[in-house]
């Protein structure tokens, strides 16, 4: 981009005088990965995106589905009915809103095999997750190698979010624990609105941007809490790490450390489980397919395999990792990816 695009690209945001011409370059040569790209990782990435950050790395396990359409705004019906993997949706949405910026899709899980390769070479990471387990990862990568994560969540009509820089804030488990929230409500069983999903994601975004415009005395170091329901906002001071913690004093990181992943993972309130071998395959999409066709209705492109048979339908994708849809029984969903793909 020649100097006078850039410029112009970005004027508004340049003449806000705590980014000014300095503060956007910065913006633009930094690295940012996004984790999970349902609703606060879409509104978060596409705020990053036409900030100018300049390299984002996308990473969702998960493909779009019609109740996405509500809230997760990159997405279309398009995307839906061909059910995109959402990593890749959303990196198409991004590069036609601004092309020049470069944008990775990852389309996998992250877990304690690839959370280092993923997250260690960036300069945030952004907490689109959703889910503690794999909160607890982006905890232990940031802790590891010093680098700041953006936490967030927003469920009916409230949410949370923090700035987390280690050595400088409170990491995850100084601030909940280890085995924080199991059985809490997500989205997908009591609800969520749109205007907190962005509101939090917003909250994530001005954090990262006011550091990495090298502003950092500008950040909060505080923990917003909202809801847009009742009109309730709060900030809570963090203070600094707990001279105690497990991870961020001890480095003990029990995340990362965990051993083999899980074969099996159900999506919770959506009778969706994924199955996945213990270690990555290199599959081939157009084999399996001429395998499958026989058996069912089979919908294949280079990102996925769609599959349906039995009244479930299988998404496959080319590492090996399946959706079984229309299941909530782990046992049946592995003996489906057995029968049908091989374990």
């Amino acid at each position: 981009m020649t100097e006078f695009a850039f410029n112009s690209r970005y004027s508004r945001q340049i003449r806000f005088r705590h980014i000014g011409e300095a503060g956007q370059e910065r913006i633009s040569s930094a690295r940012v990965a996004v984790v999970g790209l349902g609703a606060l990782g879409t509104a978060s990435a596409a705020q990053l995106a036409r900030a100018g950050v300049g390299y984002l790395r996308l990473i969702d396990r998960d493909v779009v589905e019609i109740t996405n359409l509500q809230r997760q705004m990159l997405y279309t019906e398009e995307d839906a009915r061909n059910a995109t993997p959402k990593a890749i949706a959303a990196r198409d949405a991004l590069a036609a809103a601004n092309s020049s910026i470069a944008i990775e899709a990852v389309v996998d899980d992250l877990d304690a095999s690839n959370a280092e390769r993923l997250l260690a070479d960036v300069d945030v990471v952004i907490d689109g997750s959703d889910n503690f387990e794999v909160r607890y990862l982006i905890n232990e990568v940031a802790v590891k190698h010093g680098i700041p994560w953006a936490y967030a969540g927003a469920v009916e009509a409230h949410g949370t979010s923090a700035f987390l820089r280690p050595g400088r804030t409170p990491c995850l488990v100084c601030l909940v624990g280890h085995g924080a929230r199991v059985g809490y409500d997500t989205c997908d069983t009591v609800g969520v609105i749109a205007p907190i999903v962005q509101w939090m994601a917003s909250y994530q975004v001005a954090e990262v941007l006011k550091y990495l415009a090298g502003r950092e005395d500008a950040l909060s170091n505080a923990i917003l809490q909202a809801d847009v329901w009742q009109t309730d906002v709060r900030l809570i001071r963090m203070g600094g790490p707990k001279p105690d913690c497990p991870c961020c004093a001890r480095r003990e990181f029990v995340a990362l450390s965990a051993g083999r992943r899980a074969l099996s993972v159900t999506f919770c309130g959506r009778q969706t489980i994924q199955v996945r071998p213990e270690a990555d395959v290199a599959l081939s999409l157009e084999a399996l397919a001429e395998r499958l066709r026989p058996l069912g209705a089979v919908r294949a492109n280079d990102a996925l395999l769609r599959f349906e048979a039995d009244g479930v339908i299988l998404t496959v994708f080319p590492n090996g990792r399946a959706l079984v849809h229309g299941t909530d029984d782990p046992a049946r969903a592995r003996s489906l990816y057995a029968q049908y793909i091989g374990m």
